[in-house]
């Protein structure tokens, strides 16, 4: 039987998630694993600028979980379950908010220390993005909160990422260590974290989130006009001319594809995956695009 490795972080407490306890422990001028991949941009939830806002103490928008988040919650001791099945070698534990021992601004909260190593557990609504089960080939963002989680508790065992692939596809992950990579992203949490100090905030992107935060920034309503550069103007008629012409081409290229599929269930092209039916009392429900990645583009 292997040692087991206490971990170096600081424990900081065992939080309910989305408790006032919880809240605090993650406030201030710190960076969560749910957070790094944001500062490098590479989050689906949120953005540079709307993290900013939020360390900053502005006004962000009211957080909604999405209907994955809530599904993921539900799941997660299921998950856990049976990872904990397959591997009884050690027991697999629930943990707590923990701060790396020397930089107290670096925080995180893992799903389950097993062993000398951290597990995270996930729930997907596709395989989009995820490897062949016991690969490292998983979406990035994931990479950079479970490796930040290593770095800040100071376990540096492979980690495991245990996924439900809705709506029964069990797999896992391994997650390996790279303190080249943890510097990496130890360096753009402290420049982040300076930007807010000196109030240099992060420009203005093409990110939803972006957008939501800049909506709340504002606090009632002034009968003015506002002068806005000419530059500005001319890329927002050129937007939104774009957007007509390519709102006209979507549902076309939509109704061709939908055509195409019939009563199937996907529509495919040289083994790449590119839209799928949904379909309610046997009538199509909607036609989803699957994510576009980079190793797929032509």
């Amino acid at each position: 039987m292997s040692t087991t490795i206490a971990p170096t972080g600081v424990l900081l407490g065992n939080f309910t998630p989305g408790t006032p306890e919880w809240d605090e422990a993650r406030k201030g001028l710190c960076i969560t694993a749910t957070e790094i991949a944001a500062v490098v941009g590479l989050s689906p939830w949120q953005s540079r600028f709307s993290l900013w806002h939020k360390k900053a103490g502005l006004p962000t928008a009211p957080f909604e979980p999405s209907p994955q988040m809530k599904w993921g919650s539900r799941f997660e001791d299921d998950v856990a379950e049976e990872f904990a099945e397959r591997h009884p070698e050690h027991p697999l534990l629930h943990t707590g908010t923990w701060r790396h021992r020397d930089r107290v601004w670096q925080r995180a909260t893992p799903d389950r220390l097993w062993g000398n190593s951290i597990t995270e557990i996930k729930t997907a609504a596709s395989d989009e993005g995820w490897g062949p089960d016991g690969s490292d080939i998983f979406p990035v963002h994931y990479r950079c909160q479970v490796l930040w989680q290593q770095d800040t508790l100071g376990l540096y065992a492979p980690a495991r990422l245990a996924v439900l692939i809705l709506p029964y596809d069990y797999r896992e992950y391994v997650v390996e260590y790279n303190p080249d990579e943890a510097r990496v992203l130890r360096e753009a949490a402290e420049r982040f974290l300076n930007d807010v100090r000196r109030g240099n905030r992060p420009d203005i992107d093409g990110d939803t989130a972006t957008y939501q935060t800049i909506r709340v920034q504002a606090d009632g309503l002034e009968d003015r006009d506002v002068e806005i550069p000419f530059g500005l103007v001319c890329r927002w008629d050129a937007a939104y001319e774009q957007l007509a012409k390519a709102s006209a081409g979507l549902t076309q290229v939509r109704g061709e594809v939908l055509d195409l599929i019939g009563n199937g269930r996907r529509a495919v092209c040289e083994g790449r995956r590119i839209a799928y039916r949904t379909v309610r009392d046997g009538h199509t429900h909607s036609l989803n695009p699957y994510p576009i990645r980079e190793d797929n583009a032509a």
